[in-house]
């Protein structure tokens, strides 16, 4: 019986992911958790095999709590289940040690099966996901900044506007707004704080 932790912020959502597994015999729900850190907790006490565990939620989200499970509950499983596909949202999750990454769309057997392949140590990817790990492989360049870039990416972070940047550099506007759209695609970034917390993350930035 593979047990089961489902950890998602709505309780509608929580209750439908239940329903779904109702009638499977070898799944077992055994607990619910509206947050990262009530996850952790519920997985650990009742001993989870798998966590379906949501993206985006308040407080502790689901990138933080993966981590986390994986350095407290190695054996357990983390399977994200979210509405959030972009590389941004698809990266921190699988180097948090996430072993799938599925879409809220899936279908209810799609969901069995995917429990059923986390339990038994296999990967599960929705197919835009896969597409994500495959441009980020393909791509020469990724995550690595040039050193323009990365004076760049640190005067946003010290809260430059790109006029300011722009002046500081030497460089017009128009330059600052290219090199920051060539930092969002290296890094998997969507907007500029999302690129600053990377470039902090991955010690690109002091």
């Amino acid at each position: 019986m593979i047990r089961l932790v489902i950890v998602d912020d709505h309780p509608i959502v929580r209750g439908g992911l239940r329903d779904t597994f109702a009638d499977a015999e070898d799944i077992l729900v055994v607990g619910e958790a509206g947050d990262g850190a009530e996850g952790i907790e519920r997985a650990e006490l009742l001993a989870a095999d798998v966590v379906l565990m949501d993206l985006r939620m308040p407080g502790m989200d689901g990138v933080a709590a993966t981590a986390t499970l994986r350095e407290r509950a190695p054996s357990t499983r983390v399977l994200i289940l979210t509405t959030f596909d972009s590389e941004s949202d698809v990266l921190p999750a699988i180097e948090a040690g996430a072993i799938g990454y599925l879409l809220k769309d899936a279908l209810p057997d799609e969901l069995m099966r995917a429990v059923r392949a986390a339990a038994r140590g296999e990967s599960v990817l929705a197919p835009s996901v896969t597409q994500h790990l495959m441009e980020q492989v393909r791509r020469p360049s990724a995550g690595t900044l040039t050193d323009r870039e990365k004076e760049v990416l640190q005067l946003v972070a010290n809260g430059n506007s790109n006029r300011e940047a722009a002046t500081a550099l030497f460089i017009g506007e128009a330059s600052i707004k290219t090199h920051l759209q060539h930092i969002y695609d290296k890094l998997g970034a969507r907007d500029r704080a999302s690129a600053v917390a990377e470039g902090y993350r991955r010690r690109l930035l002091t």
